[in-house]
């Protein structure tokens, strides 16, 4: 198992970074990225050679002292995000204040902080995205704007790291059934269904895809959305 090459994937305790986690574990160490100690905890005993990583993203201190020893990593998998939704007429600034600290800021950071330890791996980062990075809606400003932000961050990233060895993937799934698809759907005044929208497990696939692509290939943007079924 300690052979197994590592990874870390932020916001693993539910939705798509929760079913990434399962993907990967058969075939990394799998570092439990989120801010929930005791939910990573019970998700590490799912998955044999996972380990909890309890961090708070946007506290600078602790995601130093947390990268301390990674000193290589082959993958890794930024998944955690908020969505603070908003018209530009009614969204204050702490809504684009906190949507560009999560989405952007704390990716920014991490990445930077893992830096060496994927060059040394010539590792794959891999940015969860959304179809908002391409197409900002009426009242989904302020997170439309972040994961315009992230996939200009994951451009930059790649231009800067691919000679170094390194590949950068966004993916950007369409409406996903998710928790934080429940609380957006409410917010919108509609009945949810689930059944609508892609399952986890399938974008936990694509970016599996993703990482296990043969070495002449750089996937660098991947675009799913839910089928008419």
């Amino acid at each position: 198992m300690t052979d197994l090459p590592l990874a870390l994937v932020t916001g693993a305790t539910r939705g798509i970074g929760a079913a990434v986690a399962h993907a990967l574990s058969p075939t990394h160490r799998v570092l439990l990225g989120g801010r929930d100690a005791t939910a990573l905890a019970a998700l590490a005993e799912e998955l044999p050679g996972s380990t909890a990583w309890p961090v708070d993203l946007t506290d600078p201190s602790a995601l130093r002292e947390a990268v301390g020893g990674i000193e290589e990593l082959e993958v890794l998998v930024h998944s955690a995000g908020v969505a603070e939704l908003g018209t530009v007429a009614e969204a204050e600034a702490q809504a684009w204040r906190t949507n560009f600290e999560v989405n952007v800021v704390a990716v920014a950071e991490l990445t930077r902080l893992l830096l060496p330890a994927l060059r040394t791996a010539k590792g794959h980062v891999v940015l969860i995205n959304s179809g908002a990075g391409f197409t900002a809606r009426p009242g989904w400003g302020p997170y439309a704007a972040s994961k315009f932000a992230l996939r200009a961050f994951a451009d930059s990233l790649r231009a800067e790291e691919e000679g170094n060895g390194l590949r950068v993937t966004s993916v950007h799934p369409g409406r996903v059934d998710t928790e934080m698809q429940r609380v957006i759907v409410a917010g919108e005044g509609r009945d949810y269904d689930g059944s609508r929208f892609l399952r986890p497990d399938s974008v936990a696939t694509a970016v599996v895809g993703a990482i296990t692509a043969t070495p002449d290939a750089h996937p660098t943007e991947l675009v799913l959305r839910p089928s008419d079924r």
